[in-house]
């Protein structure tokens, strides 16, 4: 029974994962067109509009999912259906009220949230996304549910369904309004009219779930009371909403002085600024690419690592932290490199309209960024399956508060101004990670070799970059077809595959990967067969 348990589970953990990284391709496919139709300005608007959106939905709705599915999955295995029934109504109350509240906030005082961002060209779109907040309560009860009776699926599928609204019905938008001729803002708007409508089928999808999946009571059991669950509620939600929400109010305030800033004490006009962070976000939107991609492997560890630890064997422990570790820097390091070497060849691939040696040097430092947001988040997860969920959030604070001192300073310097931006970020994550690497060698028993966990991978990284530029800019200069936009297409495509030709034969010459690394992996034994990895 315990192993089948345990392989639910982890089937459960790799829908999720699968899940996620569909909805991450769908939302490049989403976002990178739609920057192209708005440009700088409208890119501006549409991510100052989401900043809001996103720190309200994850202050209201990340951690009472999960202390929901722990709730109801433990009154489920007890056979306490009555007490499951009522964790939930409970629950969706909570959720719908602070649905509500969120509502209010950003549909009557969307002009409050516009100007807290020196941007009022963002309010329509603050208010377009207000109806999503409600949806998304609705949303996170129904997901909290079926994670707590062990079944992933539903989730996975609900934000399937979210990203192809937001693809299909956010693109069209946009680009209709825009050829009647509306304003870039009023076309953001439309942009963000995709992630509300996606949300409403979403949660309709998961009502229909919900009632299909919904057995009669069978159990006689007392549940407790309205007051104690949403008690037990709080307490589990609270450290989990801090941590989650820690990234998002951050930003909000980030965006805040970078962008008032640049207008105060630079004198830009609101539509420079608007075309300087439009630049920069669109950097931000492949920076965010690699930390998505860890979403498989963070699931992981978590349980991987509970379970060693639960049965006190300390060898698996240490073998399961080094290899998240080096797995981790073996993912991590090529992609934020890659950014880093081919920067500007990418922006200019992707956002052809922009201003791509802007752009490039913007993503050149957020590349090295993302890296280090891959390593905190592995460490993370190795602090919180040690059971300490408080250290992530106070690093996380500390380099927040760094972050923000430094964006507020250097923005204000003219030969710097909006690089303070993605240099915050750099600084921000780094020191963070390096603190949680800093407190895994504290918290584990055997101290993880740091040096040669990373230094195989760092080289091998670093020559794939050097790879990777060196190949574009030989290409670049002698090579042309077609058009200059195949042409860009064909240069950045051949100098990835010759990239990751190079990096593929490092690993296995310099021999990164060791077989425990590969277990973590989907299909890890088949692949280390394959590549008779020992």
């Amino acid at each position: 029974m315990a192993q089948a348990k345990k392989q639910s589970f982890f089937g459960g953990a790799a829908v999720l994962a699968a899940g996620v990284v569909i909805v991450k391709i769908i939302g490049a496919l989403y976002k990178i067109p739609l920057y192209n139709i708005l440009g700088e300005m409208g890119t501006a608007d549409f991510y100052n509009a989401y900043n809001i959106y996103a720190a309200l939905l994850t202050v209201s709705t990340t951690g009472l999912p999960v202390a929901l599915s722990k709730m109801v999955s433990e009154a489920n295995t007890l056979g306490r259906e009555n007490q499951a029934r009522r964790v939930f109504r409970v629950s969706a109350l909570t959720f719908l009220t602070l649905g509500a509240l969120s509502f209010a906030l950003m549909w009557f005082g969307n002009d409050f949230c516009a100007g807290l961002l020196h941007n009022p060209r963002a309010a329509f779109g603050i208010r377009v996304l207000a109806p999503a907040v409600i949806c998304v309560g609705g949303l996170s009860a129904f997901r909290g549910c079926a994670q707590g009776g062990f079944r992933m699926t539903p989730t996975a599928v609900s934000q399937i369904i979210e990203a192809v609204c937001k693809l299909v019905i956010g693109l069209g938008f946009a680009h209709y309004l825009l050829s009647i001729n509306e304003s870039v803002s009023v076309a953001a708007g439309g942009a963000i009219a995709g992630v509300t409508v996606g949300t409403l089928f979403a949660l309709g999808y998961m009502a229909l779930d919900y009632v299909n999946h919904r057995a009669p009571i069978t159990s006689n059991d007392i549940p407790g009371s309205n007051g104690a669950i949403l008690r037990q509620l709080v307490s589990i939600a609270v450290p989990i909403t801090l941590s989650s929400s820690m990234v998002s109010i951050f930003t909000i305030v980030d965006t805040s002085l970078v962008q008032g800033q640049l207008q105060n004490a630079l004198g830009y006009t609101l539509d420079e600024t608007r075309r300087l962070y439009g630049t920069y976000s669109s950097g931000m939107n492949l920076y965010n690419l690699p930390p998505s991609m860890m979403t498989a492997l963070t699931i992981s560890v978590i349980p991987a690592v509970s379970t060693s630890l639960a049965k006190k064997d300390r060898e698996s422990t240490a073998r399961l932290v080094s290899s998240s570790l080096r797995v981790t820097g073996m993912l991590a390091f090529p992609m934020g490199l890659g950014l880093w070497a081919l920067s500007e060849p990418i922006m200019k691939l992707c956002y052809p309209k922009y201003d791509s040696e802007l752009g490039g040097q913007l993503l050149a430092v957020l590349g090295l960024a993302s890296l280090f947001v891959c390593l905190m988040l592995v460490a993370n997860s190795i602090l919180q399956a040690h059971g300490h969920v408080r250290m992530p959030v106070l690093t996380m604070f500390i380099g927040g508060v760094i972050k923000i001192f430094l964006n507020y300073n250097l923005t204000a310097v003219p030969s710097i101004n909006i690089h303070a931006a993605p240099i915050g970020t750099l600084v921000c994550f780094s020191v963070t990670a390096i603190l949680n690497l800093i407190l895994v060698y504290r918290v584990v028993e055997d101290k993880p070799d740091y040096f040669a966990i990373f230094a195989r991978p760092l080289l091998a990284s670093l020559i794939m970059a050097i790879c990777a530029r060196g190949s574009y800019s030989l290409l670049s200069a002698h090579f042309h077809v077609g058009g200059a936009k195949l042409t860009q297409l064909v240069n950045v495509g051949i100098s990835v595959v010759l990239a990751m030709i190079a990096y593929a034969v490092l690993i296995v010459v310099l021999r990164v990967i060791t077989k425990d690394d590969l277990a973590l992996l989907p299909k890890g034994d088949k692949l280390a067969r394959l590549l008779r990895v020992k």
